[in-house]
């Protein structure tokens, strides 16, 4: 598996919007974002920092992988 790169939210939001998840609502330095399926509705929250956490950007991945059905090396590719 690749290694995860150094990414800021604004990168992670263009990865989610392209994936069809769309923006819900911002407070502060977090944005919200859901995408809704046959199974239901994901909403997930994404830091707007410069760099997100290498530990913060494993756990977005791993959730929107489960959600998409995209392997999350393909997303890590993407970004």
């Amino acid at each position: 598996m690749p290694r995860l790169p150094q990414v800021s939210g604004a990168q992670v939001a263009r990865l989610l919007e392209s994936l069809g998840y769309r923006f819900l609502r911002q407070r502060g330095s977090h944005a919200r974002y859901a995408l809704t399926t046959q199974v239901g509705t994901h909403n997930i929250t994404i830091p707007m920092h410069r760099s997100i956490a290498k530990g913060t950007l494993n756990d977005i991945l791993n959730r929107v992988s489960l959600w998409t059905g995209v392997p999350k090396h393909e997303l890590i590719d993407r970004l």
